[in-house]
């Protein structure tokens, strides 16, 4: 079931990639903060690191855990990236795999600047 298209009223409109991050974690699974190696997930991402590029709201399959986060493809930049544990902020929001064709059509990686 692909909850994302189910649901895809709520994305009509939507421009703002904060909207649809939101309208994202109405309709998705909350999961515990840890990943689980081979799924999918979408989250909040603050990093602590200054000065550093990175997607408030990465679309990523986690490829390892490690004893500080996990290391995940970010489908938004289409390379590897590393997350820590503190720098989620909330909770991990599981996609399936027959979601992620709908997940990644959404656009809504953010891509900021820590200042």
């Amino acid at each position: 079931m692909n909850r994302i298209q189910q649901y895809e009223d709520n994305f009509i409109g939507l421009e703002n990639n904060d909207d649809i991050m939101l309208a994202l974690m109405e309709i998705l699974d909350v999961q515990e903060l840890v990943p689980e190696v081979g799924k999918f997930y979408t989250y909040v991402y603050s990093p602590k690191t200054p000065n550093i590029e990175y997607d408030e709201f990465p679309l990523i399959a986690c490829m390892e855990i490690t004893s500080w986060g996990w290391k995940g493809l970010n489908f938004h930049w289409g390379k590897m990236r590393n997350y820590t544990f503190e720098e989620v902020q909330g909770q991990l929001y599981e996609v399936y795999p027959e979601e992620m064709d709908s997940a990644r059509a959404l656009g809504y990686g953010n891509f900021k600047i820590n200042r």
